[in-house]
């Protein structure tokens, strides 16, 4: 499929998937959140892939949502117009978290709004140490959406979050580590190299198991413990059941490194 906002590749089990509108920051209008839940999509549907990139083109990784635009718009037709990008975010987002190949961020420049929202979304993010975070919505009178009120509190705590989206607070690369908000920050002329390296290692392992796990800690806080453990007993049987799982156990009784091949 042809896109015009983003860029969507598939080599080796590696997607990289780029937010592709450098002159506006990478601003989420209509036209991009509908693209990235076709994307997202193709992703579901693409048993290949192994591990998912995530990047934008640029100076920024994301603005958060296409404001120049929405300015033209009056109150009720600026109601639709965020009706119907996060009638198409949304499903972007729910798709990026429930796949099994893990989602890398790489992040440069800053993270606003709803792209802050794609950064909290994805399991590994890797910060440029000049990158900034923030929240955004209030300043400009709206709430959150993406995803952002959801993942924020349980990923910060939520008076950090409250702090965070009702005074719009900047986040540094090094305090967005120190929050949890990100994995890891590196010198901005090596974010590229890091990510890459982070995800070829990622695209070599057991692509299955890592969905079974993420779902696991993500479903985990809502549980109670007598249902989380029956779905780890669930979990943990079925990955038993794979090549990949079979493949790991001779693996370390040969101790030798395994060869998973995603299945």
């Amino acid at each position: 499929m042809g896109f015009r906002t983003i860029r969507l590749d598939v080599v080796d089990g590696v997607a990289r998937l780029e937010l592709d509108r450098p002159d506006h920051a990478n601003a989420i209008d209509l036209e991009l959140a509908t693209e990235l839940a076709q994307a997202t999509d193709e992703l579901s549907r693409d048993q290949s892939v192994r591990v998912v990139l995530l990047t934008g083109a640029g100076a920024r990784f994301c603005g958060g949502g296409d404001l120049g635009s929405f300015a033209t718009h009056d109150p009720a037709a600026l109601s639709d117009l965020l009706a119907d990008i996060t009638a198409h975010l949304h499903p972007a987002v729910e798709q990026l978290v429930a796949l099994d190949a893990p989602v890398v961020a790489a992040v440069q420049g800053s993270a606003a709004g709803a792209g802050m929202g794609l950064v909290l979304a994805a399991d590994l993010v890797l910060a440029a140490r000049s990158a900034k975070f923030v929240m955004a919505y209030t300043g400009i009178g709206l709430s959150p959406d993406g995803s952002t009120s959801w993942f924020l509190p349980r990923i910060v705590g939520l008076r950090r979050a409250l702090e965070l989206t009702l005074t719009n607070r900047v986040l540094t690369a090094d305090e967005a580590l120190a929050w949890g908000v990100v994995t890891s920050v590196v010198d901005d002329d090596a974010l590229a190299a890091s990510a890459d390296e982070l995800v070829a290692r990622l695209a070599s392992g057991p692509t299955r198991a890592y969905g079974r796990a993420a779902r696991l800690l993500r479903d985990a806080a809502g549980a109670s413990l007598h249902d989380h453990l029956a779905a780890e007993r669930r979990e943990l049987r079925a990955s038993a059941a794979t090549s990949d799982g079979a493949e790991g156990v001779a693996a370390f009784a040969a101790k030798r490194r395994p060869d998973f091949t995603g299945t």
